[in-house]
């Protein structure tokens, strides 16, 4: 993976801490004042939450508390939310449970879900559609970066009806080596058919997050954040 912000943060915050009532591993970034919304980070196979630990910096919202999730299995240096297909439902499954349990946890009482946003990619953009969508509460936004689908059409049937409506924003690259542009479009192609309301973004990029997508998105939160 290439991100653009490699190398702007070389040590951690002194105010970065975690939820240890979690199941899942993480980093947790508070908001710099009092607050009940979140953002919630998915990485990539392979990567970590510390891969994401300059996004607090960059969207830089002083009333957004942020959480970055570790996946709950080790591949190479780092971890991975799912196995390789054909092998991967199960791991999705496994995912989407462990996902569901956090989330019920942390909108219990601390955080808002309607006020709240899910942030996923490549395997956390995946999760971000399998997971958000099916997922019993509404969240102010959701973002897929640089994903495929599992099954567009089975998850048109087993969604909460009322996340057609929901906010979504996806992004990919056109140049993306990993997973290929023309199959994440008709992917999201066909979902918006089915009445899902999705802003769909391409850019100029391998399988990456660049400066310019991130400040799209960043104005597209400001778009969907309430005050």
């Amino acid at each position: 993976m290439v991100f653009w912000y490699t190398e702007r943060m070389t040590t951690l915050p002194h105010y970065l801490t975690t939820l240890d009532y979690l199941p899942l591993k993480n980093i947790f970034f508070p908001a710099e004042m009092p607050s009940n919304k979140l953002m919630i980070l998915l990485h990539g196979r392979g990567g970590a939450a510390q891969d994401f630990t300059w996004i607090p910096e960059t969207f830089d919202f002083e009333d957004m508390h942020y959480l970055i999730l570790n996946a709950p299995d080790t591949y190479d240096d780092g971890y991975t939310w799912y196995g390789e297909a054909p092998h991967h439902l199960e791991g999705i499954e496994r995912a989407s449970q462990l996902l569901t349990e956090t989330f019920d946890m942390l909108f219990k009482e601390d955080f808002d879900a309607a006020q709240s946003f899910l942030f996923g990619f490549s395997q956390g953009a995946l999760l971000t559609f399998e997971f958000g969508a099916r997922y019993k509460k509404k969240l102010a936004g959701y973002i897929a970066i640089s994903g495929h689908l599992n099954d567009p059409e089975l998850l048109l049937q087993e969604m909460s009806p009322e996340r057609k409506n929901a906010n979504w924003l996806c992004t990919h690259g056109t140049q993306d080596e990993a997973l290929d542009f023309e199959t994440a479009k008709r992917q999201i192609e066909h979902l918006q058919k089915g009445g899902f309301h999705i802003t769909f973004q391409s850019y100029d990029k391998t399988h990456s997050i660049n400066k310019e997508e991130i400040d799209i998105i960043r104005e597209w939160i400001i778009s969907n954040k309430k005050n």
